[in-house]
């Protein structure tokens, strides 16, 4: 089990079940899923291997094969051909998921030159936080000797909790750095 998953189930499931008043402990906001998705955009024009690239990326990355995702239909104003690759994405589940988390905040994030934070902005209503990652090249296990061309990530974190508000401080007890407010 990794160390931040015991760290949830020993001291932050009690903390948020104090601070939100919740009796079930079934209904402690907690991760359910990590989303790491890549977009090929019109490179595979140009590029007909991407597809393969961004998916060997991903994959030592986040430790998982991912999909390649396929446009559903053609679009003319963009020159985009029904079946032609559009991105790359895996979805990361139970202890995957944890050890990913872990290795992106305490790792990854600080990695990142004059960081500041994270922005506490990209809440959506449900609960669920998206962040945006210019650089691949943050992460320990990409090589930069090999590389084709530096891309861009996104990755979404999605909670079972009912709110911004605690899904918030469900990230933030879990070492998520968020930006201060300045004054």
């Amino acid at each position: 089990m990794s160390d931040l998953k015991e760290t949830y189930k020993k001291e932050i499931a009690a903390k948020l079940k104090s601070e939100f008043g919740i009796d079930n402990t079934f209904a402690i906001p907690t991760l359910s899923k990590i989303v790491v998705n890549a977009g090929i955009g019109s490179e595979y024009k140009t590029n007909t291997a991407v597809a393969d690239e961004m998916s060997a990326v991903i994959q030592q990355i986040t430790g998982q094969k991912p999909v390649i995702v396929n446009s559903a239909e053609a679009i003319a104003n963009f020159k985009l051909r029904e079946g032609t690759p559009n991105g790359v994405k895996v979805t990361l589940r139970g202890e995957k998921m944890w050890s990913f988390l872990d290795k992106l905040v305490n790792v990854t994030l600080p990695r990142i030159k004059d960081f500041r934070g994270v922005s506490a902005k990209s809440f959506d209503s449900r609960g669920n936080y998206t962040m945006g990652i210019k650089e691949h090249t943050i992460f320990p296990e990409i090589d930069t000797s090999t590389l084709v061309k530096i891309r861009s990530l996104q990755v979404v974190v999605n909670t079972t909790a009912k709110n911004k508000e605690q899904a918030f401080r469900l990230l933030e007890l879990l070492g998520m750095p968020f930006e201060r407010k300045r004054k």
